[in-house]
C-alpha cells in the first residue's frame, strides 16, 4: 500500500487482464475510491515497488501467445501520482532469445535506490539472479547476470536509508544475498548462509539505520525466525499458514515496535507485535480472525496509524486501521472495499 505525497494510500491488487486500485479519499480516512481498472493483458504475476520521490513503480511478467507460440517479457509502467493515470507498460524484453528457455523465467522483483535509480531483478532458468538497471533520462541498461544457484522463487531486494540496495533469496544452499558498497556500485555476492527459508515467505525491514531484519518462516521449526548479519536467527512464533511475512516499524506506547502479519495456518488473518530488535523479549501475537488469502498488506497512513489489508475466498478485499488506545488495536469492523 503506497503511501503517496498528498498522504493518500493506494491499495492493488492483479485481476484479469490488468489491476485494480483503490485510493483513499482523504489522508488517513475510512472512504476509499475505486476499484479503478489499469488494463495490462497476459500477465502472470505483478509486484509493486515506491521510492523516495513517491513515485510507484509496476514490475509485470507477462506471457502472451502468438501464432509463433507463447513468449516472457518483463513490463514496467510508473504512477507519478496518487489516483493519477498509469503510463504505458514498456517491455524490458527478456534476457534469453530462444523463447522456450525465456519461459522459465520468474517473476520480478524490485527496488528502487536513493537516486531514484530502478533496479529490476529476476531469477533466470539456471536458478541464478538477473538485474537490469534504469538509468538517468529513463534509459535502461543491459540485463546483468548477478550468478546464485538454486535460488527460490521469493526474492527480496531493499533498500538503506543510505540508500545503497541488498538483495536476499532462499535456495537450496541457503540464504543468498547480494550488496552494494557504494551508490552506483555494483551487487556483490556474499557467502550463502546456512539458513532455510520457506518459499515465499520472507521480507525485510531496516530496523536500525543501514541494519536489515529479515524474516521467515523457518523451513525446520514451526514458526517465523528473524535474521539479523551477525547473528543466528532467533524464533519469534507465530503460525504461519504459508505466504510472507510482512513489517513495518511505527511508535506504540512511546516505543519502537515492530509490526507483523501472515496468512495463519487457519487461514485467517495473525498480527505479531515486539519492540524493535527486540525480539528475544517476545513477540505478541494475535489473531483477527478476519479471512486472509494471499499476502496481507500492510503500511502507515497519512496520519502515522497502522493499516491492514487482505483478499477474502471471494476475492473481496478488506481493510482495518488502527484504532486509538493503548497498543496496537485494530478497529473491529473491516471496510469491505
Amino acid at each position: 500500500m503506497p503511501l503517496g505525497k498528498d498522504g493518500r494510500l493506494s491499495l492493488y491488487a492483479l485481476a484479469d487482464g490488468g489491476l485494480l486500485r483503490w485510493t483513499q479519499q482523504s489522508p488517513g480516512g475510512d472512504r476509499w475510491d475505486g476499484p479503478d481498472f489499469v488494463p495490462i493483458a497476459d500477465l502472470t504475476d505483478l509486484t509493486i515497488v515506491q521510492g523516495a520521490d513517491s513515485y510507484v513503480h509496476f514490475l509485470g511478467r507477462r506471457e502472451r501467445r502468438g501464432s509463433d507460440g507463447p513468449s516472457v517479457d518483463i513490463v514496467h509502467a510508473v504512477q507519478y501520482q496518487t489516483a493519477r493515470p498509469v503510463t504505458e507498460w514498456r517491455s524490458l524484453g527478456n534476457f534469453y532469445r530462444d523463447r522456450e528457455t525465456g519461459r522459465k523465467v520468474g517473476a520480478p522483483a524490485g527496488a528502487v535506490d536513493g537516486q531514484g535509480t530502478v533496479f529490476v531483478f529476476v531469477r533466470n532458468a539456471g536458478r541464478g539472479l538477473q538485474v537490469r538497471r534504469e538509468g538517468k533520462g529513463g534509459k535502461w541498461g543491459a540485463w546483468q547476470d548477478l550468478k546464485g544457484a538454486g535460488l527460490a522463487a521469493d526474492i527480496v531486494p531493499s533498500v538503506t536509508s543510505s540508500g545503497l540496495v541488498e538483495v536476499f533469496a532462499p535456495s537450496e544452499r541457503g540464504a543468498q544475498q547480494w550488496r552494494q558498497d557504494d551508490p552506483d556500485g555494483p551487487l556483490l555476492i556474499a557467502p550463502p548462509l546456512p539458513f532455510h527459508a520457506l518459499e515465499g515467505s520472507a521480507t525485510a525491514l531496516e530496523t536500525a539505520p543501514d541494519r536489515l531484519t529479515y524474516y521467515w518462516t523457518d523451513t525446520n521449526r514451526a514458526g517465523v525466525v528473524s535474521y539479523r548479519a551477525g547473528a543466528w536467527p532467533v524464533p519469534v512464533g507465530g503460525q504461519p499458514g504459508g505466504g510472507a511475512v510482512v513489517a513495518l516499524r511505527t511508535p506504540l506506547d512511546g516505543y519502537d515496535c515492530t509490526v507483523l502479519a501472515q496468512r495463519g495456518a487457519g487461514g485467517t488473518l495473525l498480527i505479531g507485535v515486539c519492540g524493535t530488535e527486540g525480539e528475544q523479549g517476545g513477540v505478541w501475537w494475535s489473531d483477527t480472525t478476519e479471512e486472509c488469502v494471499g499476502d496481507p498488506a500492510l503500511a502507515l497512513d497519512g496520519h502515522g496509524r497502522v493499516v491492514v489489508a487482505v483478499r477474502g475466498r471471494d476475492g473481496a478485499v478488506s481493510v482495518a486501521r488502527q484504532e486509538s488506545g493503548p497498543g496496537l488495536t485494530l478497529s473491529p469492523h473491516w471496510h469491505r472495499l
